[in-house]
């Protein structure tokens, strides 16, 4: 039975920048895959905000779910102007209905960027309401509430992130890198720019997505490293030692369970198991 993804992000590289390699293992599997961004990214440039930006950030994203034939759907909110009011809420339970996925993954609630806030409680107070008839009465209510997952931070407090499950993305390795190329306007201009590394980006294409393959090596075999625990409790000991690169995801209590059950069942696409 085809299982259904939805990954929903504050901005246009949101989602495959944090689960893309679980996305493309979906893909590969036959399941169906939406990535959304709950802002159109127009305030995430140096040179170039605005509609322009808009427009160039929809085909960065566009193009960027092509890679691994996913949807990828943007909101036309303003870039840093999201809020967690109830209009956006009867949004994402719209979202949420129309696609019915089995497994949501989105932000955790506390990260330093307010976009990255929101959306977490916006999925979150949408979670249960998805479920009530009565509540955006236009889309059909779903009769439960599917599996919602947090995508991985480094943030300490009021804790760190825990995970629950954790995946082996070496096989798509090179659908990350690609899916993240297409964000051109962000990795290889705003956010170098933002972090004071602009002077380092290659200029010919080729060798920035060889520059970008290489810091896209280096973030997931640290992540590998740092839940190798959970990649021993997804995984056979000898195959959990031997991941090099890997996602993982932590449950969130205002979905259904994500227990061992789950697990097997949603991540058996990742995992090699059959569920």
């Amino acid at each position: 039975m085809p299982l259904r993804l939805l990954i929903i992000g504050a901005h246009p590289d949101d989602a495959d920048y944090a689960a893309g390699g679980t996305a493309a293992l979906y893909r590969e599997a036959g399941h169906a895959v939406r990535m959304v961004s709950l802002t159109n990214g127009d305030a995430g440039h140096h040179e170039m905000p605005g509609p322009a930006l808009a427009k160039r950030r929809l085909g960065e994203a566009t193009a960027a779910g092509a890679v691994i034939g996913a949807e990828y759907h943007l909101f036309d909110i303003h870039d840093g102007e999201l809020q967690p009011t109830l209009e956006n809420r009867w949004k994402v339970i719209h979202l949420i209905r129309s696609f019915e996925p089995d497994l949501i993954l989105t932000h955790r609630p506390n990260d330093y960027h307010p976009d990255h806030r929101y959306t977490s409680q916006l999925v979150q107070d949408a979670a249960y309401m998805i479920t009530v008839p009565a509540v955006v009465p236009g889309t059909k209510h779903l009769m439960k509430n599917p599996v919602i997952a947090y995508l991985p931070d480094e943030f300490q407090k009021p804790y760190p992130f825990t995970p629950t499950v954790a995946v082996d993305v070496g096989p798509v390795l090179d659908k990350i890198v690609a899916m993240l190329h297409c964000h051109q306007s962000q990795f290889y201009e705003w956010l170098a720019y933002n972090t004071g590394t602009l002077d380092q980006v290659p200029k010919t294409d080729a060798e920035r997505r060889a520059w970008l393959s290489e810091h896209t090596r280096t973030r997931l075999r640290k992540q590998a490293d740092r839940f190798r625990g959970t990649l021993a409790r997804c995984y056979s000991l000898a195959q959990a030692q031997a991941v090099e690169y890997a996602e993982a995801f932590e449950a969130c209590e205002y979905g259904a369970p994500l227990d061992d059950a789950a697990a097997q069942r949603l991540f058996a696409c990742a995992s090699g198991k059959t569920a």
